[in-house]
């Protein structure tokens, strides 16, 4: 709480006489009012009527201020863009979880054995480990959020990577649960599980990831460090569209594109947690940070997360489109390398160790696609070092029958292919 200082008038009148500066200015000033008192220019009914209803209004006003304080005592914000934070950490808190990893690990224990065997008669003992049965033990944890009343909660696809590792989520209100793993997607750093035990759960809302802009509000919650559960960082949008290569534990590495970038701090145990806007809806999944930096974090937008939720929700399962092509991003130097027409597109190649230039029996060999074709667009769409053949590819579903604009032989074609289904 703020404290005024403390305010004598009797001290303050008493500095105010023993500075002579201030007496010349005050002798100054009683002589001005007094000849106006003597010309009839001023009187204490006009002073009182010019004056008075501002003393009035400031003392009410003051009065008002100190009632309305002392009757209600949660804190609002003058602030808008304060409240407008915390409105939005209580509205979407109730719905984050902590996700704990459980496993059974192997306990040991120390004996003293002779190198030398059994009956020795070197009298000789070192110690040995030896096991002695296992133990469920905590091995790490993170972030989740509720997606829906009846328990899916969205998370990383590291966090619950461990097929045989336990899981639980410990929601907002203490409540421990069981949890199983329903889904991981094969391309996103995206997993969905699933609260085991019935009833009804607080579920956040999602918000429209495609319509965020480069400075505005972003809020990161999550199990900090694994410790501290509902962590609130604030910060803004930093970048869209970037694309980062993630790795973590268990040999887990993953190229990531289209990714949100942001300063609100995300730390060890943040992974899977939501990054919110101002209003209280998710905007993000908070999935990396980068090494030997400060404030620079990363999430995968919820758009792409929604796609993953409404096939959980029909499917119990997550599936991508497949083309099955080898392909590099054509730009200026890729251009002048291999002496293309053009500055954009797929250019179709061979592995760098001699891999085909498209899987076998997949859409893109069915559709007759050879090596040194430059696909320049799907169903209109234009490929680019910014718009990638597989982030395109990712809009659609298997079964999805597409057109491919080529480039072969300087001449441009048109190609229709029938997506598959990825293979895990």
């Amino acid at each position: 709480m703020y404290q005024l200082p403390d305010f004598n008038i009797q001290d303050e009148a008493q500095k105010i006489a023993r500075n002579k500066i201030t007496q010349g200015v005050v002798l100054v000033a009683i002589i001005i009012i007094a000849a106006a008192f003597a010309a009839g220019g001023l009187s204490l009914e006009k002073i009182q009527n010019r004056y008075g209803i501002l003393f009035k209004t400031s003392q009410n006003g003051l009065e008002q201020a100190l009632q309305e304080t002392a009757s209600d005592k949660k804190y609002v914000s003058p602030i808008s863009y304060e409240q407008a934070v915390i409105d939005s950490v209580a509205s979407a808190s109730p719905s984050v979880v902590s996700i704990v990893i459980s496993k059974n690990m192997p306990i040991y224990e120390q004996r003293m054995i002779n190198p030398f065997g059994f009956g020795s008669p070197f009298g000789f003992e070192v110690p040995e480990y030896v096991q002695k049965g296992t133990e469920l033990k905590e091995i790490g944890a993170g972030s989740g959020f509720i997606i829906s009343q009846d328990g899916l909660v969205l998370t990383n696809k590291h966090v619950v990577l461990d097929k045989a590792a336990q899981y639980a989520v410990i929601t907002n209100n203490g409540k421990t649960y069981s949890a199983k793993v329903l889904a991981l997607d094969p391309v996103q750093d995206l997993a969905i599980i699933k609260i085991q035990e019935a009833g009804t759960f607080p579920s956040i809302k999602l918000g429209n990831s495609d319509g965020i802009q480069i400075g505005q509000g972003a809020i990161a919650i999550g199990n900090a460090l694994g410790q501290f559960s509902n962590t609130v960082s604030v910060g803004v949008i930093s970048g869209l569209g970037r694309t980062i290569f993630a790795s973590g534990s268990q040999g887990f590495s993953e190229t990531l594109e289209n990714i949100i970038q942001t300063d609100a701090a995300i730390n060890q145990g943040n992974s899977g947690g939501p990054l919110i806007n101002l209003k209280g809806e998710v905007i993000g999944v908070n999935t990396a940070t980068a090494q030997g930096a400060q404030t620079i974090g990363f999430a995968i937008p919820i758009n792409i997360a929604k796609r993953d939720i409404e096939q959980v929700i029909k499917t119990n399962k997550i599936t991508y489109p497949f083309l099955g092509v080898r392909y590099v991003l054509v730009d200026e130097k890729v251009k002048e390398e291999h002496d293309l027409a053009v500055d954009y597109g797929a250019l179709v190649l061979k592995g760098d160790d001699g891999e085909p230039f498209v899987i076998k029996d997949s859409p893109a060999a069915k559709a007759g696609i050879q090596e040194k074709d430059v696909i320049l667009e799907i169903n209109g769409e234009k490929i680019s070092k910014q718009v990638s053949l597989a982030s395109l590819t990712q809009t659609y579903s298997p079964g999805d029958r597409v057109t491919l604009k080529i480039l072969r032989d300087s001449k441009e074609i048109m190609v229709e292919a029938v997506l598959a289904e990825r293979p895990q």
